[in-house]
């Protein structure tokens, strides 16, 4: 194989005869290194042919392995490389100091909060991070941990919490203030993708208000980043989009707050997990992991490490 080519995982799958499952067990494990391409991860074809031809150890017996990983004793001699899908760069922190602190590989997705837990569901996440608003209750990812996660021991820990809202053009020409105001004629929304916080904060405050999608123009245009949306409304393609406040800064565009969401973390207790969970409680109570987002600005550290529900 040519070493400038890379390949998808579902490609590796095909390649080596397994499920793409395998393949993510593998790449968690450090068996086979992986590298982001946007929101794609790829294998090289170098390190596939080096675990194919590997001499000390056979493939079939790591394919083998895989599927009853949590019945083997970890070791400590190696970096386990652990995903973290979210898009807040409070992550690339969070991160680093998992690397500094612990054998560990952070690796970044950068799928919307549903498409994440979903992720988790099928095994291909260590962390998920989450703002997802539930209509009915007022409450933030708790109702929809528990509908996806079932039969899973997991943990909920709060990362931050930050405010959600419109992102508008500087000085609000449009005056919109209240989720009413997107029922003004001729108003231009850009919305994020199906499964994101800020789509699914957009459907219920919709659902709650009654207001029907069909009558907002540009409900059906899609970016999948606060940041795109942001970039959207600030070159005049949109009027309007929901977002939080950090970005709006960053792009220069105003931010009318509407609710102070709550970004959470989630992580499956099982054994492979123990020193994870354990570790990740220890930095996000660290006075040195919250001086550092705190000196972001824009984020609440007030409820920064709180287990926010455990299933055990």
């Amino acid at each position: 194989m040519n070493n400038e080519i890379s390949y998808t995982v579902e490609e590796v799958a095909n390649l080596l005869k397994v499920s793409k499952l395998t393949v993510y067990d593998l790449i968690k494990k450090g068996k086979i290194p992986a590298f982001k391409v946007g929101r794609q991860m790829r294998i090289s074809s170098e390190d596939i042919d080096l675990l194919i031809h590997r001499k000390n150890q056979k493939l079939t017996t790591d394919l083998s392995a895989s599927s009853t990983f949590e019945n083997r004793k970890q070791k400590t001699d190696y970096i386990r490389n652990i995903l973290i899908s979210g898009q807040d760069m409070v992550l690339d922190i969070l991160g680093k100091h998992l690397e500094n602190k612990g054998n560990y590989k952070a690796l970044r997705s950068h799928e919307g909060s549903l498409n994440s837990l979903l992720s988790m569901y099928k095994g291909e996440c260590d962390i998920v991070s989450l703002h997802m608003f539930d209509g009915d209750t007022g409450e933030y990812n708790i109702p929809f941990v528990r509908k996806i996660l079932i039969g899973f021991p997991y943990t909920v820990i709060n990362l931050v919490s930050r405010k959600a809202g419109f992102i508008v053009p500087k000085g609000n020409p449009l005056n919109l203030y209240h989720w009413e105001d997107l029922k003004k004629e001729n108003i231009r929304l850009i919305n994020r993708e199906k499964g994101s916080g800020a789509r699914i904060l957009l459907e219920e405050q919709l659902r709650i208000n009654q207001i029907s999608s069909s009558i907002i123009k540009g409900y059906q245009t899609e970016e999948t980043s606060h940041l795109s949306v942001a970039s959207c409304i600030s070159s005049g393609q949109a009027d309007i989009g929901i977002g939080i406040e950090k970005i709006a800064k960053m792009v220069g565009l105003d931010f009318v707050p509407l609710i102070m969401e709550r970004y959470d973390l989630v992580v499956i207790n099982n054994e492979q997990n123990k020193d994870l969970v354990n570790l990740l409680k220890e930095i996000l109570q660290s006075h040195s992991f919250k001086e550092e987002i705190n000196s972001l600005s824009d984020y609440d550290i007030s409820k920064t490490g709180e287990i926010v529900f455990d299933s055990q």
